[in-house]
């Protein structure tokens, strides 16, 4: 007796695939309503693509006129754009389908609906998936449907079915088939981008909330984002037959390679809870660490992203936050007290020059002269100079220290020079000693 070569689904599912190609072409060769339906739908995609090139244009001019549209919507206008052709083909077969329902036998148009609710399904998850940020997921999810409406149109959704169910995989008590692997995916699919609209959502509505503080906006955030995507993993796990129960056996031992391989990661990230718990530092803080200064771009749960004044972007890990002497110059208030040394020359009055320091300092920009104007004072008697300090405050470091210092130091020169205060440096005079009497003498000797 041979054995068959093919499992007897497999067989009928080929047979039928078969059978509905042969029937397609039966259909085209075939006078008869069958063969106008094809003609009709031919002519129908013949004019969807002319209406579209004289369309494209002027759908291109009226979406860039649109200046104060949101961003979403642009994009979903130049999506509609690159499909002009689909929307004038899907509106048009829809319109000659439900004319031909109404004014002759609904057989004389079935196939016309095929390929209406094919072309529909096709639009509407080719729209869709532009949802899924990730290309590669996106292509999968998209690749799948399309396939899953196709089946479902040509009535074929129960036969591919128990074709994929035949495709398994048995482990012990576990059996994974194709369509149970499928299944999941799309489920995953699905639950990763509503996970990922429901933490945008969560952002958007805590940043327009004033009655929350930065970093608790962020730690909410974080939470929910955890839990979104927690829960459409262990769903997803779930979907394919997992039993999550026989997870507790592995508690132990990854709480052993936490414990040894996974210090740095544990410690980052609590404290990175803490931080955003105590709220030392918060997007938009101006902080110094060591010899990095710029201000706090975002909060991680593993670094923090710090970003300077020359571009640079440090990811400082949030241990060293907690652990290290930080400066947070904007930590209760954003008012920063700057300190200028200089000096003068002994031969200047020093009641004129700190009159003068201080308008100088008063009239630069950035320098707050209310509540807390600039003051100077004497610091001590140099070699060459009487030493000064200027202090005056800002209260917007993150636009820069080093500029506002230059600012007030030109205003000072400019101050200085028409009032006739100098900047003394060090001078020296050198005498030579010694053998100098004798050589003056040889010379004169010569």
């Amino acid at each position: 007796m041979e054995k068959e070569i093919l499992p007897p689904e497999v067989g009928s599912l080929i047979a039928d695939l078969w059978a509905q190609g042969m029937r397609l072409v039966h259909m085209v060769v075939t006078p008869g309503w069958r063969q106008n339906q094809i003609l009709i739908i031919l002519g129908l995609m013949v004019l969807a693509w002319l209406l579209r090139l004289l369309t494209a244009s002027w759908v291109q001019d009226w979406t860039r006129a649109r200046d104060g549209w949101p961003k979403w919507r642009l994009r979903m206008m130049v999506q509609l754009r690159r499909r002009l052709a689909l929307i004038y083909f899907a509106f048009g077969i829809w319109v000659v389908y439900g004319v031909m329902q109404q004014v002759t036998w609904p057989s004389r148009s079935y196939i016309i609906g095929i390929v209406a609710t094919l072309v529909t399904a096709w639009l509407v998850i080719a729209m869709l998936s532009r949802l899924v940020q990730n290309r590669t997921l996106r292509r999968i999810l998209t690749w799948t449907l399309w396939i899953y409406a196709t089946l479902y149109a040509l009535e074929l959704v129960d036969d591919v079915e128990r074709f994929l169910d035949t495709l398994a995989v048995q482990v012990g008590t576990l059996r994974l088939s194709v369509l149970t692997a499928v299944k999941a995916l799309l489920l995953l699919s699905a639950l990763l981008v509503a996970a990922r609209l429901g933490t945008q959502a969560t952002s958007r509505s805590l940043t327009g909330n004033d009655d929350i503080s930065p970093s608790m906006r962020v730690l909410v955030i974080k939470a929910v984002q955890v839990l979104l995507y927690g829960l459409a993993a262990l769903i997803g796990i779930r979907a394919l037959g997992f039993d999550l129960s026989g997870l507790a056996l592995l508690s132990g031992a990854i709480g052993v390679g936490i414990g040894f391989g996974l210090q740095k990661v544990v410690s980052n990230l609590v404290s990175g809870i803490i931080i955003l718990l105590d709220r030392s530092i918060k997007p938009g803080d101006v902080i110094s660490l060591g010899d990095t200064f710029g201000w706090i771009d975002s909060l991680g749960a593993r670094y923090v992203s710090v970003v300077t004044r020359d571009g640079r972007e440090y990811l400082i890990p949030n241990e060293d936050l907690i652990t290290s002497q930080v400066v947070n110059w904007s930590h209760t208030n954003k008012f920063v007290r700057l300190d200028l040394k200089f000096g003068t020359s002994y031969g200047d009055d020093p009641h004129e020059v700190r009159k003068v320091a201080i308008e100088a300092a008063k009239n630069v920009a950035r320098v707050l002269t209310h509540p807390t104007p600039p003051v100077c004072h004497i610091v001590g008697f140099g070699d060459s100079s009487v030493d000064y300090v200027l202090r005056f405050w800002i209260t917007d470091p993150s636009d820069g220290l080093t500029n506002i210092r230059g600012n007030v130091f030109l205003a000072l020169w400019d101050a200085f020079k028409a009032n006739g205060i100098s900047i003394p440096f060090p001078q020296r005079e050198v005498r030579v000693l010694g053998d100098a009497p004798l050589a003056a003498a040889e010379r004169e000797a010569v």
